[in-house]
């Protein structure tokens, strides 16, 4: 599979948005890759690492960010499932799980009723140690600062307003990546 071709599908022109999807995505590439060599014992399947991690946030085109030029018709939260139908439409159901599992850290189905989350009901919990590595991975970097990681207390603080299972799962993931 070649990822970069199937960014530049969607993503034709070099413009902006692309720039930031392109530098975003190999920030979190190059994490998961780091996590994976600093934990041979968890046996990551690196090829599918980079690739997934080169995609999880294909669908950000769709949504409505103008902050980082995105003038689609979703929400930004609906990008992770949008994007996950991009790749089921390639033929890349893994990756796809990847895309839809990633936002916050993960969002359960009791979550996204709770906060009445303009998303599929089901449950979006990163489940595989890849997807579970590229969702933390994802939470180091932002799509506004892309020169910048973010520490482990200003990512948790991002994701708390996900709720506090995300929370815990990403503790979990700090115990278990770094």
């Amino acid at each position: 599979m070649d990822a970069l071709a199937i960014i530049n599908k969607y993503y034709p022109e070099d413009n902006e948005l692309k720039h930031i999807l392109l530098t975003h995505s190999r920030s979190v590439a190059d994490k998961a890759l780091w996590i994976a060599g600093k934990h041979p014992e968890l046996n990551l399947d690196k090829q599918f690492l980079e690739e997934a991690a080169l995609l999880h946030d294909i669908g950000i085109f769709r949504t409505d960010a103008e902050g980082i030029c995105c003038f689609g018709s979703y929400p930004y939260i609906c990008h992770g499932y949008l994007g996950a139908d991009l790749m089921r439409k390639e033929g890349f159901p893994r990756h796809a799980l990847v895309c839809e599992r990633h936002t916050g850290a993960g969002m359960s189905l009791q979550s996204i009723i709770d906060q009445q989350l303009p998303v599929p009901h089901r449950d979006m919990v990163p489940v595989s140690l890849e997807e579970q590595v590229i969702c933390f991975a994802d939470k180091f970097f932002s799509k506004t600062h892309l020169d910048k990681e973010k520490s482990v207390e200003k990512a948790l603080k991002s994701i708390s307003r996900y709720g506090e299972d995300g929370v815990i799962r990403f503790n979990h993931w700090c115990e278990c990546f770094l």
